[in-house]
């Protein structure tokens, strides 16, 4: 069986992102399992994962990665750093025409490179395989936890960034005492899921939608809201969830309702252009608007959240949103909703999002690589080959050529 050589990159896209693809300990695992594979790691000065902890497990740090068949990253490469020919795995930004990365795909056709961006990754039945999702969630609910104690000078708990790892932030979480407030979350996918693992460590109460309109407690709970609990078509109370994703436009919202009950609003749904928004400023002006602190994971710019008028970062992670005029004020004021719209979450708790993401790739993705790609994994990934778009990415030449 022919050797294949996997370098893993240095990331060097400002601001650097500190995760990593494969840590130390998958790395030695798969070079113990696999005797046609080596792994090498350029070194750098910013992982979570130092290069002595890479070394520690046997795998060499090696600076030229030109002797290498496959080249992993996270972030995207800068366009004067890619060696011609080879193939490459990272988070391109490309597959929807992003602007700020056309002369990245352009590089990409002129150098001949095999493309396969971590989110193009899908199975047979076309859903993604892998991704950073989960611990976007786990992060973005303890922040939500974290603004609203803030907001009401209820307890003050370190940043997830601040923590080693996730057992750390867990242990914050001992020390958080809510009041019986009630918290609402979209989304039934992996970003929700990891939402709930926060929600479950401070051990708050899952109630059912109507419950939670309808009922008061002596507790803090949440409760999942799924589309057929915030859309609805209009004079029509059937809910058909194929007709809401194939016409997200013929619907509208429901969620109103839950806003004049919630205190803290995790968003953590995939949001259609199309789909209607989940309240508006018309809406946050009520007098019975509630919500006092969203946690917008979705991040979505001028998205289904309308009190999200830009993206926070990890070092402040917090604006407000005035009810009044609709612009950004101080985030704990009275008049403001304290928002929370960090978008690269995952990088909060960078050790612990890399194991979980190495293990998905080692387990989902490199059979594939390191063995027959059957199911054709990696063909169908690749956004483009041999200077050529991939036949499921045509749709970008008037973006690549």
């Amino acid at each position: 069986m022919q050797k294949i050589k996997i370098g893993v990159l240095r990331e060097e896209k400002n601001p650097p992102d500190k995760r990593v693809p494969l840590t130390p300990l998958i790395c030695s695992d798969l070079v113990v399992k696999n005797n046609n594979l080596e792994i090498v790691v350029q070194p750098s000065k910013i992982r979570c994962y130092s290069d002595d902890e890479y070394t520690a497990f046997g795998v060499p740090l090696q600076e030229d990665l030109n002797d290498c068949d496959v080249l992993m990253g996270v972030k995207e490469v800068p366009i004067d750093k890619l060696i011609p020919g080879k193939k490459y795995f990272f988070f391109s930004h490309t597959i929807k025409k992003q602007a700020h990365n056309q002369k990245l795909m352009k590089a990409l056709i002129e150098k001949k490179i095999q493309m396969i961006d971590y989110e193009t990754l899908t199975d047979k039945n076309h859903n993604r395989i892998i991704g950073f999702g989960r611990f976007a969630g786990v992060v973005g609910a303890y922040n939500g936890i974290l603004g609203y104690g803030l907001k009401y000078d209820l307890f003050r708990i370190k940043p997830a960034h601040l923590c080693r790892d996730r057992a750390e932030m867990e242990e914050e979480l001992k020390r958080v005492k809510l009041p019986n407030i009630k918290i609402a979350l979209t989304g039934g996918g992996r970003v929700a899921n990891g939402a709930i693992e926060t929600l479950s460590a401070l051990r708050i109460r899952k109630v059912t939608a109507e419950e939670f309109l309808l009922n008061s407690f002596r507790e803090p709970v949440y409760c999942q809201l799924n589309p057929r609990d915030y859309v609805e078509r209009p004079n029509d109370h059937n809910f058909d969830l194929n007709d809401f994703f194939k016409h997200p436009e013929h619907f509208v919202s429901k969620f109103p309702a839950f806003t004049k009950v919630t205190d803290l609003y995790i968003s953590a749904h995939y949001w259609d252009p199309r789909s209607p928004k989940m309240f508006t400023t018309d809406d946050i002006k009520a007098p019975d608007f509630h919500i006092s602190v969203i946690a917008d994971i979705t991040c979505d710019m001028d998205g289904s959240v309308p009190s999200t008028i830009r993206s926070s970062t990890i070092n402040q992670p917090f604006y407000g949103y005035n009810m009044r005029t609709d612009k950004e004020d101080l985030p704990f004021n009275k008049e403001t909703i304290c928002v929370m719209a960090v978008d690269n979450l995952p990088c909060e708790l960078p050790r612990d999002a890399s194991d979980d993401f190495g293990k998905d790739l080692t387990e989902r993705v490199l059979p594939n690589i390191l063995g027959p790609d059957e199911d054709r994994v990696i063909e169908r990934a690749s956004i483009c080959k041999n200077g050529k778009l991939g036949v499921s990415f045509e749709y970008l030449s008037d973006y690549a050529y």
